[in-house]
């Protein structure tokens, strides 16, 4: 199995979306599950103001990671 998208995840989106003004890599965070592999993602700027949410397919989100993830064995 993939791995999962959990709330509080930091992603990453992998498309454009222009509807919402948001571009490919563009860094936010998982703040809803809305739906089976459906989530509310809010992107904020560096000082932590909101700039867009958007509701994103996880076919649209890749999972960032700041630790290594430990090995399957």
């Amino acid at each position: 199995m993939k791995n999962a998208i959990n709330l509080l995840d930091v992603v990453a989106l992998t498309v454009d979306r222009p509807e919402h003004s948001l571009n490919r890599g563009q860094v936010g965070t998982v703040v809803e599950l809305l739906a089976p592999e459906v989530y509310e993602v809010e992107f904020s700027d560096n000082d932590g103001r909101t700039y867009a949410m958007a509701s994103l397919p996880a076919s649209q989100l890749l999972v960032l990671h700041h630790q290594p993830l430990s090995k399957a064995s």
